[in-house]
């Protein structure tokens, strides 16, 4: 690992892009994730016991990535009004991670259930090897989107 950061740094590259060492042949990510990895959106996380957040939390074992999700919702309207992210994972993983932040901001909660992950990997220009990442993201929507309706229920019912 260190090698690999000592030549990074001697190249000028950024954390995000690869090096011949790291890939064994030169091979970079497009420029829209080494935006959103370099300058990730929305990192962080909020009280997950707060009744108006919901956290979605997916990973996928066969590579390691894990990607923690919550969303903020305005109880009055329905409207997700802030999001934060936290990954383990490559710079697609973040990257993902990152525009699903963005893009669920200021929606309601059935609008980004619509978001797919064949729109992240469009937006990112994935390669089809990193297509999970961006399946991730959907899904971690989709589990902060369900974590949030059951603390409703469980909220309105008590």
């Amino acid at each position: 690992m260190m090698i690999r950061q000592a030549a990074k740094k001697a190249l000028g590259l950024t954390p995000c892009q690869s090096t011949p060492l790291s890939v064994g042949i030169f091979r970079s990510y497009h420029e829209n994730v080494i935006d959103h990895c370099d300058n990730p959106r929305n990192v962080g996380s909020f009280d997950k016991n707060d009744p108006t957040v919901g956290t979605g939390l997916v990973g996928a074992p066969a590579c390691g990535d894990v990607m923690k999700l919550q969303i903020k919702v305005d109880e009055k309207t329905g409207q997700i009004v802030d999001a934060r992210f936290k990954t383990f994972g490559c710079g697609s993983a973040i990257a993902s991670s990152s525009v699903a932040t963005e893009w669920v901001k200021g929606k309601a909660m059935e609008e980004v259930l619509t978001i797919k992950n064949t729109e992240i990997a469009k937006h990112l220009s994935l390669p089809p090897v990193k297509l999970h990442c961006s399946m991730l993201a959907e899904d971690a929507i989709k589990a902060a989107v369900k974590d949030y309706k059951e603390k409703r229920v469980k909220t309105n019912s008590a």
